[in-house]
């Protein structure tokens, strides 16, 4: 199902008009309706109002192969529904220019996108905050990553699962367990080695209860 499908059927199934739809991304009417007849595309800004207003994913929304299910109400919600989901094995961000295969993206759940104005070139990266099941993810993402740019800057992606926190590199999948310091100095000295500066292993290992 297209976007601009799954624009018209979220619309409706929230008894919404395209003048109510309009208000609320603060665009034209013309607007909405070029989105739903497929003329333009939402800018990402707009996609992200679009998923909040909907409480739908950005996977589900950028995916044409994703199908939205038949709007229904159910009574078991909460922390009943928070119980019986799927858990997921991975969780962090990545960006999207750090990668030269996009099908790397179909591995995961995209649950926010960010523009990040980076001051240098390219301007903008597209930060994409994903979940993952896929068991190989970490070999998966790392034969994915760019080489080093011209300018010599080192693409990597850091993400946990559970207490276990990744930093993947081209071809280099590195790990340890949060809260142990020694296995966490071991990474970073790998890191340094690779050319990554003390001012990029800043990432966060915030720790599961």
């Amino acid at each position: 199902m297209k976007l601009s499908e799954k624009i018209i059927e979220l619309r409706k199934a929230n008894r919404m008009t395209q003048e109510e739809l309009a208000a609320i991304c603060n665009v034209s009417r013309q607007s909405i309706s070029k989105w739903e007849a497929d003329i333009a595309l939402p800018e990402t800004e707009k996609l992200l109002i679009l998923g909040e207003t909907f409480r739908v994913s950005m996977d589900l929304l950028l995916k044409d192969e994703l199908i939205l299910d038949t709007v229904k109400n159910v009574r078991n919600c909460g922390s009943n529904a928070i119980q019986k989901k799927k858990p997921e094995l991975y969780e962090g961000v990545l960006i999207k220019e750090s990668i030269t295969d996009d099908s790397i993206i179909d591995y995961l759940n995209i649950h926010k996108m960010e523009l990040w104005n980076t001051g240098g070139k390219p301007k903008y990266w597209t930060a994409l905050f994903f979940t993952c099941d896929k068991k190989d993810f970490p070999e998966q993402i790392s034969k994915a990553l760019r080489h080093a740019s011209d300018t010599g800057e080192i693409w990597f992606a850091d993400f946990k699962a559970d207490n276990e926190k990744y930093i993947v590199l081209k071809d280099k999948v590195l790990k340890y367990q949060i809260g142990n310091q020694a296995e966490k100095e071991d990474v970073c000295n790998e890191c340094r080695k690779s050319g990554i500066s003390n001012g990029q292993m800043n990432w966060t290992e915030q720790e599961e209860i």
